[in-house]
């Protein structure tokens, strides 16, 4: 069941399948609300970021299903975030060698700041931008 997209000043959110190819269409939502909101500058990042995140969910949880969400949660803050029901919380341990584990140290490059909230069912793993000043 996917839940209508809106987008307006409060934000936006979508359920997706937790599979590979919803990263997609989690960089076009993330982008037409930064769009929208006149801060499209930030699409870049904000690309990136909500492709790591919708990656490690599919990668670490076995959901079946995930939220991608994008909110302005103030005129100078961005939050992107990922809510799955695993209860498995996120490591930003060491990098391997074969390109894998790279995820978090490039949201923590990207991002203003990162964490999670866990909630009674599972987690939101989430990343916020600062929107630059005029």
């Amino acid at each position: 069941m996917t839940r209508s997209p809106t987008v307006g000043p409060a934000g936006c959110t979508e359920t997706f399948p937790c599979e590979p190819e919803t990263a997609r269409r989690a960089r076009r939502l993330v982008s037409d609300a930064l769009n929208t909101w006149g801060i499209g500058e930030m699409a870049d990042a904000g690309m990136l970021i909500v492709s790591e995140l919708v990656g490690n969910a599919v990668r670490h949880t076995s959901c079946r299903l995930i939220r991608v969400s994008v909110r302005r949660v103030t005129n100078d803050l961005v939050r992107i975030g990922v809510t799955d029901k695993s209860h498995a919380l996120p490591n930003m341990g060491p990098v391997a060698g074969d390109e894998t584990g790279r995820g978090l140290v490039l949201i923590d490059a990207l991002s203003h700041r990162w964490g999670y909230d866990e909630i009674r069912w599972g987690k939101t793993v989430w990343a916020e931008l600062a929107v630059p000043a005029c």
